[in-house]
């Protein structure tokens, strides 16, 4: 990759990231919020925040349904399409015990990648309600906290050290091996 794409796909990143949420932000500054001013949420995301405005919220709901559908889709339209050169490339591993192996990191991904972008796609590309909001709060563990915990052991249990260490703490020989 050149030092020029890369740049503009960093730079593409950010001016989006930036502009997305400064849009965001100004149509959250023209609602209006009476009665409870606490989110029912982990974190101020926009579907419980919309629930709290006692405003017409059309066009919040209409912007964040398209940002969020384009962003989301846009995002797993580009890592899927690298899966399938990362897939075309394993093909051509002549060894299938390297095939395998490759497929099984891959799989490992492909399932982050799964919970990660379907969670996200389950809390911001449908109406706000109530009951959604609740429900909200159960996917935001799964794309807050599940996909970033599995990446560390997706790529450490491949590691044979980190296997043989997971070994000893489930045989509870760990602590004396330290302690020695």
């Amino acid at each position: 990759m050149s030092k020029n794409i890369c740049v503009s796909l960093v730079t593409f990143a950010h001016v989006f990231g930036f502009l997305n949420g400064l849009s965001q932000t100004l149509l959250t500054f023209h609602l209006s919020f009476c009665g409870s001013h606490e989110i029912n949420h982990f974190y101020c995301a926009d579907p419980p925040l919309i629930m709290l405005a006692c405003s017409d919220t059309h066009v919040k709901k209409m912007a964040m349904f398209v940002v969020a559908g384009f962003t989301l889709s846009s995002s797993l339209t580009i890592i899927l399409l690298s899966y399938l050169y990362i897939f075309a490339a394993i093909l051509r591993i002549r060894s299938a015990e390297g095939r395998q192996k490759a497929f099984s990191t891959c799989g490992s991904h492909m399932t982050t990648v799964t919970i990660f972008y379907g969670t996200l796609f389950c809390m911001y590309l449908k109406p706000p309600s109530e009951k959604s909001v609740e429900d909200s709060k159960v996917i935001a563990v799964f794309y807050t906290f599940l996909s970033p915990l599995l990446n560390p052991l997706i790529y450490s249990l491949r590691n044979k050290d980190v296997i043989s260490a997971m070994k000893q703490v489930i045989k509870g020989n760990f602590c004396q091996k330290i302690l020695a």
